[in-house]
């Protein structure tokens, strides 16, 4: 298995919040003493962190399901339940959570140190203290925590550099980093040598910035051919390209074409990859008739895209294109940080549905599951308000509405009783 990974599947869930407790206060000579139960802890949240630190996703191919932990239950004497503990979990820079119900972003990592909450954790049920009225003084029900659902995500790695190497695999790209950077890649004479995304930092002219060699594309990357879809997102978040050809032809291909090729699975991956191009003809130190190389940064040019006679193995004609990239960068958008859906701090109640299950009207939702878990069936102030519930949340009118009446079987989660108006 290989050590880098940059899309994983996981499972997180916030805590549960505690139940509230019903209890009454008793005590020597006091012989009425009032409701005491007290309300359960909030469940803890899930919490992400972009740490500099990791380079990969691998320790998640290990662990895919992480809960935070949940609310303790609420106890007599107004004792409130303990808070569930937060779960952290550390991600490298550059990693999106993309929500698997939805496909929304829900999360860009893009700055070391950066945090940000997941999931927000349950909160704690109220305890039989809350429902205390004058006209109710000994309610003998509670509210349980709310427990939230589990959810998966999708993470997704993206190289944070300002600067990334297209081309052909076996052009010259991954000797090019090991030449301006301190950078050591792995570097043979056969295709695909670069299976990983790997950085360097340049310095040039008192300016830094960070280049990425990206593994090399070919016809057909933009439908996943090769190492394709792999790691044409890690193009995404970088700010000027460097598109490296093979000047010499040396595996006789022509460099014009392989531009063209690389340019057409850019543009079918999407905008996300429409960058500004600098063309690097390397291996010029192959080419006997300088006239053919003049010839190329003329058609280059005619193009509209600037182009630089280099060979990486000699380590010649970096500086002029360095000095370019050095101009080029402070004029260009900075990099891609990714418009996210907002994450409500709050878990809204769920809306609720009426179907027919042969006569009897269902009314479904986890809101209703949490209002059945509420009520206490034996005692008649708890169906009172069990009632208010009902009609307060539009259900008597929903019901009403889909033809229930006086005396037909509703069926709420596990109970079922007869349609009062």
């Amino acid at each position: 298995m290989s050590s880098f990974v940059d899309r994983v599947r996981i499972t997180a869930k916030a805590g549960s919040g505690g139940n509230g407790c019903v209890s009454f206060h008793r005590e020597k000579f006091v012989q009425n003493g009032g409701p005491d139960g007290g309300d359960g802890g909030n469940g803890g949240s899930v919490q992400i962190m972009a740490d500099p630190n990791m380079r990969t996703l691998l320790d998640f191919r290990f662990i895919s399901k992480y809960s935070a932990e949940n609310g303790g239950d609420g106890a007599g004497a107004r004792c409130h339940g303990k808070n569930g503990e937060d779960l952290l979990i550390k991600v490298p820079v550059g990693t999106v959570f993309i929500r698997e119900s939805d496909g929304a972003l829900v999360a860009d990592m893009h700055e070391p140190g950066q945090s940000k909450t997941l999931l927000h954790g349950g909160r704690g049920g109220f305890g039989n203290a809350r429902f205390a009225t004058p006209t109710r003084q000994a309610p003998n029900f509670a509210k349980p925590g709310i427990k939230p659902e589990a959810m998966e995500f999708r993470l997704e790695l993206k190289t944070i550099a300002d600067v990334g190497l297209v081309g052909f695999p076996n052009v010259g790209k991954s000797t090019i980093l090991s030449a301006l950077t301190a950078a050591r890649p792995k570097i043979a004479n056969y295709h695909f040598t670069t299976l990983t995304p790997n950085l360097g930092i340049v310095r040039h002219k008192g300016v830094e910035f960070v280049l990425a060699d990206i593994p090399g594309l070919m016809e057909g990357a933009s439908e996943g051919v090769g190492l394709g879809h792999d790691f044409l997102r890690h193009v995404e978040r970088t700010r000027l390209l460097l598109h490296v050809l093979d000047a010499a032809g040396s595996e006789g291909r022509d460099p014009l074409e392989d531009f063209a090729v690389i340019n057409r699975e850019l543009a079918a991956y999407g905008s996300a990859v429409d960058k500004p191009q600098l063309v690097v003809l390397n291996k010029c130190d192959l080419i006997a008739q300088q006239d053919t190389v003049k010839h190329l940064v003329e058609t280059f040019s005619n193009l509209g895209y600037k182009a630089f006679p280099v060979s990486a193995v000699t380590q010649t004609g970096f500086d002029a294109l360095l000095t370019e990239v050095v101009r080029m960068l402070p004029e260009l958008p900075p990099q891609t940080i990714f418009e996210e859906t907002p994450v409500d701090a709050e878990i809204p109640e769920a809306p609720f549905d009426v179907t027919m299950d042969g006569h009897v009207f269902v009314v479904e939702g986890p809101a209703m599951q949490r209002l059945i878990d509420s009520v206490n069936f034996n005692d008649e102030e708890s169906m009172n308000w069990f009632h208010r519930m009902l009609r307060d949340r539009g259900v008597i009118e929903a019901l009403r509405a889909a033809g229930a009446q006086e005396g037909n079987t509703i069926r709420i989660g596990d109970m079922e009783f007869d349609f009062i108006d």
